[in-house]
């Protein structure tokens, strides 16, 4: 504006100069009148006040609602019991009873180990037991008549005694042989390996024919009990008492989302809370129980877990994009009746997936400006162009964590 006035006077200085040259050189009077008129005319335009034009804006309302407080994290499934199954005698691998993969029930006979060196083992311990045994029968009947000529007094005490610890020494010599022979039966037993458990079987590391040795490595084949099945996952540690507090007062729910499944999530209890804090990343592990009925969940697997503490009754809820962070703290631009827009500090307690619940600062039933506040300032003018409507709360909106911390999301 100060441009074009200068701009204006300097015209107005030029013109007033050609006027006066004019009139020396002895032009009509008719075109000094026009130069003249020209000159009024112009020193007495003005410039048009500025327009304030009105700004197109989305906005959304207000809304009062009930909201879980949830803790997101990613979490991995893992089997609800595993076993490595390995033989625990040397001998050769004769049967192998299922197929990889296979599902199988507690018992169910797996492998089979050759057992007839064992079979001679528990004969040869039978047979000596059986010497054993009438060595010490005869050894206690020699033993008794002794007692018989030491009171007549036809034996010393000496003998008496070397005859009786011979027939305590056979005595123990068949309690020894009972040992070996229940030694050998139970090797025998070895030789059929059965499932421990319910489970689905994983792939056969060692085929039949081949020799294997007791407690040797690789394992057999591995079996994952998955029904039920854990969802282990890490939180913050300032999150500790509170869960903790909520637990306290009972199971708390866990939903585990599979990605790209549109089935839903699976539901679950909270079952265990690590007794250690990592020091190292600052969290605490947290276990689900899944009874996983129909096998959704698979050990291994990466999945989605909100592990929900509580419901907040009538919280004021906004999406997240109408909060704007100023020098004073955040703010959002309120759209008054009269279609301008104020400035209103909030607080917000937590936001989570487009939604924000703010603590202080807004009422139900209010309109704030979620889009279009760049070209904003107190008093605008404002034209709402479209409305949006904020996500559902049965979504995570009450999360626990801050959506936007890198750590509050496990990563």
């Amino acid at each position: 504006m100060v441009i074009n006035k200068i701009i204006a006077i300097a015209e107005h200085r030029n013109m007033a100069t050609m006027l006066d040259k004019t009139l020396r050189r002895g032009a009509p009077a008719i075109l000094a009148c026009g130069v003249l008129a020209l000159l009024t005319s112009c020193s007495g335009t003005k410039a048009a006040p500025p327009s304030n034009p009105t700004v197109p804006v989305m906005a959304a309302e207000v809304e009062q609602k009930d909201v879980p407080l949830q803790v997101k994290a990613i979490g991995s499934v893992e089997a609800y019991s595993n076993v490595s199954i390995k033989t625990q005698i040397t001998g050769e691998l004769t049967g192998v009873f299922f197929k990889e993969g296979d599902d199988v029930k507690k018992g169910q006979l797996l492998f089979t180990l050759d057992k007839r060196p064992l079979e001679a083992d528990m004969k040869r311990a039978e047979g000596m037991l059986a010497k054993d045994q009438a060595q010490a029968a005869n050894a206690q009947a020699q033993a008794r008549r002794y007692e018989a000529l030491l009171a007549s007094g036809v034996v010393s005490r000496e003998e008496h005694d070397q005859i009786r610890s011979n027939a305590d020494a056979l005595d123990a010599a068949v309690r020894a042989d009972k040992a070996a022979v229940e030694n050998a039966r139970v090797q025998i037993q070895y030789c059929s390996i059965y499932s421990p458990i319910n489970g689905r079987t994983g792939p056969l590391m060692i085929h039949r024919g081949n020799m294997i040795k007791a407690n040797d490595t690789p394992f057999l084949v591995s079996i994952n009990q998955v029904q039920p099945v854990y969802a282990t996952f890490t939180v913050p540690e300032q999150y500790l008492n509170e869960i903790k507090r909520y637990a306290s007062g009972g199971k708390l729910p866990i939903k585990a989302y599979i990605p790209n499944d549109t089935r839903g999530p699976s539901i679950g209890q909270l079952s265990f809370i690590d007794n250690t804090v990592d020091q190292a990343t600052g969290t605490i592990k947290i276990k689900g129980q899944f009874a996983n009925p129909d096998r959704r969940l698979w050990p291994g697997q990466f999945v989605d877990v909100v592990l929900t503490l509580a419901n907040q009754p009538k919280a004021i809820v906004i999406p997240s994009q109408a909060i704007q962070n100023g020098q004073q703290g955040q703010f959002v631009f309120v759209v008054k009746p009269d279609m301008t827009v104020e400035t209103r500090p909030v607080i917000v307690s937590r936001s989570s997936d487009g939604q924000a619940v703010v603590d202080k600062g807004l009422a139900p039933g209010e309109r704030v400006v979620t889009d279009g506040q760049l070209r904003l300032v107190p008093g605008a003018k404002v034209e709402v162009k479209q409305a949006v409507v904020p996500p559902s709360a049965t979504g995570s909106t009450g999360t626990a964590q801050n959506s936007q911390s890198p750590r509050a999301r496990g990563e």
